[in-house]
């Protein structure tokens, strides 16, 4: 198995027993404005805002890095 791809399976492993063990223990609730986008408060559990919180930046992330890679079937320049 690749090193880097297991090494990138334990980090998301890790990062999910951390949000599960969030959720278990933050039940308060708390405010969440945003006064361009939103015009009341929302009231919401500390866990579920960070999940909210890291559903959006993986989201982003992911859009970030996809695609870009090399296009194949053409010869490298320099080789004969």
């Amino acid at each position: 198995m690749n090193t880097k791809l297991l090494l990138k399976m334990l980090f998301i492993i890790l990062v999910a027993l951390l949000l599960v063990l969030m959720g278990m223990n933050n039940h308060h609730k708390v405010d969440f404005t945003l006064p361009p986008f939103l015009t009341r408060v929302v009231q919401q559990p500390a866990a579920l805002m960070y999940l909210a919180f890291f559903a959006v930046g993986l989201l982003t992330g992911t859009i970030m890095t996809a695609g870009g890679g090399k296009k194949g079937g053409g010869a490298k320049s320099g080789q004969k």
